[in-house]
């Protein structure tokens, strides 16, 4: 159950309650895709970077090490030892991102595994009952996340296919639920909302799917070749056409800039790699804007990534040593990096509901955008 707190225009602040706890909202999700994060982090670190709910990938697991394991290991939680809300992505992003290896149909769709090019078919309900399997708190509905850009007529067609399949999970995972063998006899369904940077059909789209009464509501299909104008713009005319009383997914987003930008807009939850894939690179996030580790000034640095970061590598190392792990091509530099911004976004979060705790969040987002705009990489 989703709980509003407050609003300031159309941000909000909210409280979800799962049956794997409390989640306060606004939330960015650390993404865990095959139960761990890229750049060697494991449950354990997730907890001390103050993370909320963990993101894992239902096609990535489905074909390794398979979710017919995963759930004799009593699910994914137990898996990695997670003790904290889990959601499970559908798979229908792959449907978008593998478009050489997979074919569309009314049923659902036919993949060839990246991984050893094996046939495999899923659908709305293969896509629950994987997820179910995967026991995670929260399962996304299985959907198509039409490339950008699509003709009109196609976007239309996939977007109607989208809300048949929306049916058919909702179908499927109450009959899932209440099966005997389910571990998660509570798993949460949220649906998403599709139709690119057409107003009117993601507006239309919007109508349907709220009607259907599901548990929370993402808005997918962004973030995939549009400018963040386009985004904002979209973000501007659905969001007044989902319930403000569920939680709202923006997947797959974003730049710290984005998430601000987004919470304005009524956006509560958020997940996308960019904190982990930057870290693995050297790009650091730090309170005031990001930074390169590998530049040349940071060689002899003795202060932390960010003087103001209570994580476990600001605490304990350097700049200058950090920058040494890169060069050297040390496992642990990566490692230190990730952590730190995954703490830094988790951290950015807090300080987003605590604003708009204290009726000061239009404040806050101005203060932060212009000090970040000051020192880009």
């Amino acid at each position: 159950m989703y709980t509003l707190l407050k609003t300031e225009g159309r941000a909000k602040r909210g409280i979800f309650a799962t049956p794997h706890g409390e989640i306060q909202t606004p939330v960015f999700m650390n993404v865990a895709t095959t139960g761990a994060i890229k750049g060697a982090l494991s449950s354990l670190d997730l907890q001390d970077v103050n993370c909320q709910v963990a993101l894992a990938n239902t096609y990535h697991l489905h074909l390794r090490p398979g979710d017919g394991l995963v759930h004799q290991k009593g699910g994914l939680k137990a898996f990695m030892r997670w003790n904290k809300p889990l959601l499970t992505d559908s798979g229908g992003f792959q449907v978008f991102s593998l478009a050489a290896l997979r074919n569309i149909k009314e049923e659902g769709v036919y993949f060839s595994s990246h991984i050893d090019g094996r046939k495999i078919f899923m659908g709305p309900e293969e896509s629950m009952e994987i997820q179910s399997n995967l026991a995670s708190t929260i399962a996304m509905a299985f959907d198509e996340c039409a490339p950008y850009p699509s003709e009109r007529d196609y976007m239309e067609d996939s977007v109607n296919r989208t809300t048949r399949w929306l049916v058919r999970c909702k179908k499927r995972l109450t009959e899932l639920n209440g099966e005997e063998s389910t571990i998660n006899k509570r798993q949460m369904l949220f649906g998403i909302n599709q139709g690119g940077t057409y107003e009117d059909i993601r507006i239309e789209h919007a109508k349907q799917i709220s009607d259907l009464d599901l548990d929370g509501y993402a808005i997918g299909g962004l973030a995939v070749g549009e400018t963040h104008a386009e985004m904002y713009r979209i973000l501007e005319e659905v969001m007044p056409y989902l319930p403000q009383a569920k939680p709202t997914y923006l997947m797959g987003v974003g730049t710290p800039e984005n998430i601000l930008e987004s919470v304005e807009r009524g956006v509560d939850f958020f997940d996308c790699v960019m904190p982990a894939r930057n870290g693995r690179h050297g790009h650091i996030y730090t309170s005031s804007g990001k930074i390169n580790i590998l530049n040349a000034k940071y060689e002899k640095d003795d202060s932390p990534l960010d003087a103001d970061c209570t994580c476990s590598t600001c605490q304990n190392f350097s700049r200058a040593y950090v920058r040494h792990l890169f060069k050297a091509k040390e496992m642990l530099s990566m490692r230190l990096a990730v952590i730190h911004n995954l703490q830094f976004y988790n951290n950015l979060m807090v300080e987003i509901r605590n604003a708009l705790d204290n009726d000061n969040f239009s404040k806050f987002k101005a203060e932060k955008l212009a000090m970040w705009s000051q020192n880009k990489l």
